[in-house]
């Protein structure tokens, strides 16, 4: 385990894809990085040199990854609305299966916590749940009047939080499906009129370890959504009663997105911001409401992923470049 220091935060190693990148997740190991490509491609990376292997059998890109608890199998979401496991750890991977899961964009997939069930969502705003080992449909259904755009378990293994368009942030008891409460994430829609343009949603969710907090990523203040101008938010809600404790604005990033979000412990967490002011890491503490500290990175950022023993955070590029940064001196 490394002691981590963000102000510390620096590229260690750019490595280039054929394409620009969307995603990334580092393995439970952190001897693999895996990225997605706009020409539907993934790439497995090894961590140790940066040799890729190339991962085909979507038809579309890609938005969302997860790994196993193993760290043997990956899980990946098209926007054909396939789910496809791999195998990952053999000298060639190869697909495991591939189902037709959704209608429509998969835009999250999250392995639980005792690492048993996957969940996956989308634009046909219906949860999924399946077996990780089969690939079974455990159950499914409709949970929101618009896209969902994430979801995560919370680390008690007993609830599901799923985030829509709109800003709701759905909390789901396991055992029986049922809808424990709503928390009002209302201000990362970001809705114009003039462009008839729908835009914002909680674009990524994470839960500190201790699970007290839920934190929820996006956007507000668009009042250009085409021209890329709306500044980077992160809500941070209290889990026993669902208040929102703190809004994280970001000043002088006049035109960010929080693609996603990560708890490091039990208080900080860092997000990724991409769009018209370029790439940074941000990263926020519960005490103040601007961010700590950030990180600048040589270009857009569409990803992030953090593997925190290890102190490194990947982060997927529009200039095609799966970047790893280092959090320690």
């Amino acid at each position: 385990m490394i002691d981590l220091d963000i102000t510390k935060s620096h590229v260690l190693h750019q490595w280039k894809a054929d394409s620009p990148l969307i995603a990334c997740r580092i393995s439970p190991t952190g001897q693999q990085c895996v990225s997605t490509s706009q020409d539907n491609h993934l790439q497995l990376w090894n961590m140790a040199n940066g040799e890729k292997l190339i991962l085909k059998g979507h038809d579309s890109w890609v938005h969302t990854l997860s790994y196993n608890k193993a760290g043997d199998q990956l899980i990946s979401g098209g926007c054909e609305g396939r789910l496809i496991w791999w195998s990952v750890l053999d000298a060639e991977p190869k697909i495991i299966r591939a189902v037709d899961a959704h209608q429509g964009w998969i835009r999250g997939v999250e392995v639980s916590p005792d690492g048993t069930l996957a969940v996956s969502v989308g634009n046909d705003r219906v949860i999924r749940l399946w077996k990780t080992d089969t690939g079974e449909k455990v159950h499914e259904w409709p949970a929101h009047e618009r896209h969902i755009y994430s979801a995560a378990f919370h680390p008690d293994g007993k609830h599901l939080l799923t985030g829509d368009l709109m800003g709701k942030i759905n909390v789901w008891k396991l055992e029986d499906r049922s809808m424990v409460r709503t928390l009002d994430g209302a201000t990362l829609y970001n809705p114009n009129k003039g462009q008839n343009a729908e835009f914002g949603g909680v674009r990524s969710l994470a839960i500190s370890p201790n699970g007290n907090e839920v934190f929820a990523a996006g956007t507000h203040k668009g009042s250009n959504p085409f021209g890329a101008v709306h500044e980077p938010l992160l809500l941070r809600f209290n889990w026993a009663d669902g208040a929102l404790v703190k809004s994280h604005v970001c000043d002088g990033i006049p035109g960010g997105l929080l693609y996603r979000t990560a708890a490091l412990n039990d208080a900080t967490v860092t997000a990724v911001s991409g769009g018209s002011s370029g790439g940074i890491l941000l990263f926020f503490n519960a005490t103040q409401e601007k961010e700590i500290h950030r990180a600048g990175l040589p270009s857009l950022a569409r990803d992030m992923d953090i593997h925190a023993a290890k102190g490194l955070v990947a982060t997927a590029h529009y200039d095609q470049h799966l970047r790893i940064s280092g959090l320690f001196a």
